[in-house]
């Protein structure tokens, strides 16, 4: 439990790559897209070590889940892109952010965070097929407490926007 909480503590550490973007608007900046690229692949890595070192699958399981897992992953990492466009862009209005941008903004995180919600409930039929209902679940617990700490991350980083 030690090392899932040590290793969590670490994903959330690694997420402030899109702060970087916040704090560098104005300044030119040292963090690239293929910087960027990178951590995320680190991310998606250290994610896969926490998701494994709490599900206790048999051979047969896991032989079944990891593929899902994977899918899975590559769908969520679509809707992350999502979101990162949008910290990338608000980073680059930060100064300057009208109305109708803010507005617009705050409407394409929020269905990046529905599109989420929509990826979590078609997996979480695909995953009772290949698990039992309880580790399906305890997947989603997993999976959700790893993203909630991400999305953590990233909204302290982010400045409120000026009224």
């Amino acid at each position: 439990m030690k090392r899932s909480l040590v290793l969590l503590l670490g994903v959330g550490l690694l997420v402030g790559s899109p702060a970087l973007y916040s704090q560098q608007a104005t300044a030119s900046p040292t963090v690239t897209d293929q910087d960027i690229q990178l951590m995320r692949k680190d991310l998606r890595s250290d994610k896969k070590l926490i998701v494994a070192a709490n599900m206790v699958l048999t051979d047969a399981e896991a032989q079944k889940f990891w593929p899902v897992y994977d899918q899975y992953a590559a769908d969520l990492a679509k809707v992350n892109d999502a979101k990162l466009d949008v910290v990338k862009e608000y980073a680059a209005n930060i100064d300057g952010l009208s109305d109708a941008k803010a507005e617009d903004l705050a409407r394409r995180w929020t269905e990046a965070d529905s599109a989420a919600i929509q990826l979590r409930l078609k997996y979480l039929s695909l995953l009772q097929r290949v698990l039992p209902g309880t580790k399906a679940a305890r997947f989603f617990q997993i999976d959700r407490r790893i993203g909630l700490v991400m999305d953590l991350q990233v909204a302290s980083e982010i400045p409120l926007v000026s009224q």
